[in-house]
C-alpha cells in the first residue's frame, strides 16, 4: 500500500456563518474579523486588554485629577485638561476598537463580556469628550 500524502490539519470545528448566531456575524463584519479559525491568541487579546484600560485610566486621572489640580498651581491656562482630554480620548477609544476586535480574532470565549465592557468605557469617553468639547467652546 501507497503511503498517502501528508495533508494539512484541519480545524475540526466548521468555521463557517451557518455555525455562528446572526449576532456574531454581524459583529465580526462590523470588526471586519475573517470567518475561519482564529488569527490570534488569547495571551495577546488579554494583553491588548490591558493596554486599553491602561490608556483610558491614564487619560482620565490627567484630564480630571492631576491637570484641574497641577495646571492653576503652576499657573497654566484651566482649560488645558479638556485640550489634552480630546486627544487621549480618541487614542483610547482606537485602543479600545482594537482590543475588542483582537477578542474576535481570537475568537475568545469572553468576546461578548469584553465588547459589552469596552461599549461602556467607549460610551463614558464619548461622553467626556461632548464635556470637553463643550468646555472648550465656552
Amino acid at each position: 500500500m501507497a503511503p498517502s500524502a501528508p495533508t494539512e490539519p484541519r480545524c475540526p470545528v466548521r468555521h463557517d456563518q451557518s455555525t455562528r448566531s446572526a449576532a456574531d456575524v454581524f459583529m465580526r463584519r462590523l470588526l471586519r474579523v475573517p470567518d475561519g479559525p482564529a488569527t490570534a491568541n488569547a495571551e495577546s487579546a488579554q494583553r491588548m486588554f490591558s493596554q486599553s484600560i491602561l490608556i483610558s485610566a491614564t487619560r482620565c486621572l490627567l484630564t480630571y485629577v492631576l491637570l484641574p489640580i497641577v495646571a492653576p498651581a503652576i499657573g497654566a491656562a484651566t482649560h488645558i485638561g479638556p485640550a489634552v482630554g480630546i486627544p487621549l480620548g480618541l487614542v483610547a477609544m482606537a485602543f479600545d476598537v482594537m482590543a475588542v476586535r483582537r477578542f474576535w480574532l481570537a475568537d475568545h470565549r469572553y468576546k461578548w463580556i469584553c465588547t459589552a465592557v469596552y461599549a461602556v468605557i467607549i460610551s463614558f469617553l464619548l461622553a467626556l469628550m461632548v464635556h470637553d468639547i463643550v468646555t472648550l467652546v465656552r
